[in-house]
């Protein structure tokens, strides 16, 4: 089978179903339904009750006041043409009304579940922003924060005093003691001096 029957007949494992042939045009249903809206929404003003009310008073004057040779609806039949006519717009504004009223529900129905579409994504987003915002606060818990970087510095401060003031006491204490060896030292020498200029005098 070529492509273009293909395309025609459709897939060989799809069923299809007979097309009955219609004998009435098919409108266009968006344009129909555009119509019927405006039909319906201008049917809903005070201008066409103003206007539906102007004519029937004029029908009913002119069938009532107007000579009977030319009236064309007379007042003497109940006015048969006009409740004919009343009757005839009201059988087609009712389903012009179920249509419009038809459209109106299914772009509500669209409308509402565009809406739950952006609720679901508005709510999967401020639960992704919430999990990020928890796992942050987690990680900041194990990162150093200003004041505990300040107090381990000020720890450390501590300590480089206290080794500093250890080496100036033990530098001091190392003069101290050599002070005292060369003071001995001195003492030393002047007693070892002293000896020698005894023995020279006992020697003369």
């Amino acid at each position: 089978m070529s492509d273009k029957n293909r395309d025609r007949f459709g897939s060989l494992s799809t069923p299809q179903q007979a097309k009955r042939p219609s004998l009435l045009p098919k409108p266009n249903p968006d344009s129909f339904g555009r119509m019927t809206e405006g039909f319906a929404r201008y049917m809903g003003t005070p201008q066409f009750l103003l206007w539906m009310t102007l004519f029937c008073a004029i029908w009913i004057g002119w069938n009532t006041l107007a000579p009977e040779s030319m009236q064309f609806d007379p007042r003497s039949l109940n006015f048969t043409l006009l409740t004919l006519m009343l009757s005839l717009q009201a059988s087609y504004a009712a389903p012009l009304l179920l249509l419009a009223q038809n459209r109106q529900d299914d772009r509500d129905r669209v409308v509402a579940t565009e809406d739950r579409k952006r609720d679901q994504q508005n709510l999967e987003e401020t639960e992704y922003l919430t999990r990020e915002i928890a796992s942050l606060r987690i990680a900041l818990r194990e990162v150093a924060t200003r004041d505990f970087v300040r107090s381990e510095l000020k720890d450390m401060l501590e300590e480089i005093m206290e080794m500093q003031q250890h080496e100036k006491n033990h530098d001091s204490a190392t003069d101290d003691d050599e002070q005292d060896y060369q003071r001995k030292d001195r003492e030393v020498k002047l007693v070892k001096d002293l000896d020698e200029d005894d023995e020279t005098i006992e020697k003369k």
